[in-house]
């Protein structure tokens, strides 16, 4: 009756815990949402789409119309200058002028053929100190264009790839959020791994000194030998050892956690075991689809491509017959007077045509053009690896993700296992029907089933997390991941 009664008293005593204040305790999806919105890692995320957004604003305002002023405001001179006298002969004189000039100017360029309209106002004024004149020359104004012919038309390929590059930037916006959200899962179950080995540690130890009290009055009465109070003993110091180790452990990974969270570095954190599974069936045909809709690989691929087309289309064009059209019409006039010089003013017209056309380069044009056609070739060929790759990845990681949900079952329920056995063995020492060497088998074996399922539970949150950010896509909701409104 007394072994019966002791027997439950230890079973009793072994199953209590120390209470946690459950306030105290943040969940896997907490740390994520907190990284996600707080990290500096995510301040890096927010800034480098700041910047690609501000990058398309200034693509954009190459197709806007510029207002600019220009002038001269003033340009005096006061020198002896050579000047030739009607009979040929060269005589020197004193000059004193001043010339001053504003140019008020519209340019538009024209992204479909590359060229720019403008409109300018131009007025001009003269002055001779020495001859006391002052005269005027006004543009009011002069509507004119400028037109590459057979040149590479730069604003035309931007057309076609700036805003690829663009939407590519918010993709990879939503992409570095999940990519954060992977970084902190590791770092989540770092720490998680490294407080379940501190308990195992502490409960050890607090186990191993009740049975060692037991062993020794055991040993008092001869029931066991010498050999088995060492063995206990040498077992009290190997869990002193595995706590001391397991709190400095806890220590540096709650250290690596709040340093990507920005929190202060000794800051506690005492984390969920996150246990239930998300419901859900993920197919490769599924992945795959969502992946080429909402992965920015997609619209790389063919930026990728289109930039090789470029290449290709400048080294034809910027190296062969160039030539520029150049036309102006518009109103002058000038006087002694300013209003005087914008009465009545006169026509003026110019047209240019200008044109390039190399005759022996020694054939650096057909280098250059033979190079770009390579590229692209190579260029096609990568990507049509890359494609192949992303898309094995994504194969793999769906495949990967349904093994672990059941390995996650198999390693929940040896745990489990693991300690009922243990609980047994314990009450099964105390009474005397196994030996110390056993009941250290069953400890050792409930240890390692513990540290297997939090293991297994760490590959499973990865591979979810890892599968969302190669998709951009919630299996839970069934909606793409896209930028917050």
């Amino acid at each position: 009756m007394k072994k019966l009664i002791l027997f439950f008293l230890l079973l009793i005593g072994f199953n209590c815990t120390q209470a946690q204040d459950s306030s105290q305790v943040v969940t896997l999806k907490q740390i994520i949402a907190q990284a996600q919105n707080n990290s500096l890692t995510f301040r890096q995320a927010e800034t480098s789409r700041e910047t690609s957004y501000w990058q398309w604003r200034t693509y954009l305002a190459d197709y806007k119309p510029t207002l600019s002023l220009a002038g001269t405001l003033p340009d005096f001179s006061r020198s002896i200058n050579p000047v030739t006298q009607p009979d040929g002969t060269t005589d020197f004189k004193q000059v004193s002028l001043n010339n001053s000039q504003l140019n008020l100017g519209v340019t538009q360029s024209i992204g479909l053929t590359g060229g720019q309209i403008f409109v300018n106002s131009q007025l001009q004024r003269f002055d001779d100190f020495n001859a006391g004149a002052t005269r005027y020359n006004s543009n009011p104004a002069l509507i004119g264009f400028s037109q590459p012919l057979f040149r590479f038309n730069k604003l035309g390929w931007a057309r076609k790839i700036e805003p690829l590059r663009y939407a590519e930037s918010q993709k990879k916006f939503v992409e570095d959020r999940e990519a954060i959200a992977q970084d902190v899962t590791k770092l989540y179950f770092d720490l998680l791994l490294q407080q379940v080995n501190q308990n195992i540690a502490t409960k050890n130890r607090t186990n191993t000194e009740d049975i060692i009290r037991i062993a020794e009055e055991k040993f008092k009465l001869g029931k066991i030998s010498k050999n088995d109070v060492l063995q206990l003993r040498l077992s009290l110091l190997n869990s002193q050892i595995a706590q001391a180790e397991a709190d400095l452990a806890v220590k540096n990974a709650t250290l690596a956690l709040n340093s990507y969270l920005g929190e202060p570095a000794t800051k506690p954190i005492l984390l969920a075991v996150p246990g239930e599974l998300p419901r859900l069936q993920v197919t490769e045909n599924q992945a795959l689809e969502q992946a080429r809709q909402n992965r920015k690989e997609s619209l790389a691929f063919k930026r990728a491509l289109l930039q090789a087309e470029r290449n290709l289309a400048e080294a034809r064009q910027s190296n062969g017959f160039n030539a520029t059209m150049f036309a102006t019409f518009g109103l002058t006039n000038q006087a002694s007077t300013l209003m005087d010089s914008y009465s009545n003013p006169e026509n003026q017209q110019q047209v240019r045509i200008g044109f390039e056309l190399p005759i022996m380069d020694g054939g650096k044009q057909k280098s250059l053009r033979k190079t770009a056609q390579a590229n692209l070739k190579l260029t096609q060929y990568a990507v049509e690896q890359d494609q192949l790759e992303f898309e094995q990845n994504i194969r793999t990681q769906v495949n990967q993700f349904e093994m672990l949900k059941t390995r996650v079952a198999i390693t929940a329920e040896a745990d489990q296992i693991a300690q009922s056995r243990y609980d047994i063995a314990k009450a099964t020492y105390v009474i005397g029907r196994i030996s110390i060497t056993d009941l250290n088998i069953a400890l050792g074996e409930k240890d390692q089933a513990k540290r297997a399922y939090i293991a297994s539970l760490r590959d499973f949150w990865n591979a979810f997390y890892n599968l969302r950010t190669l998709t951009l896509y919630d299996f839970e909701k069934n909606i793409p991941l896209t930028l917050e409104p």
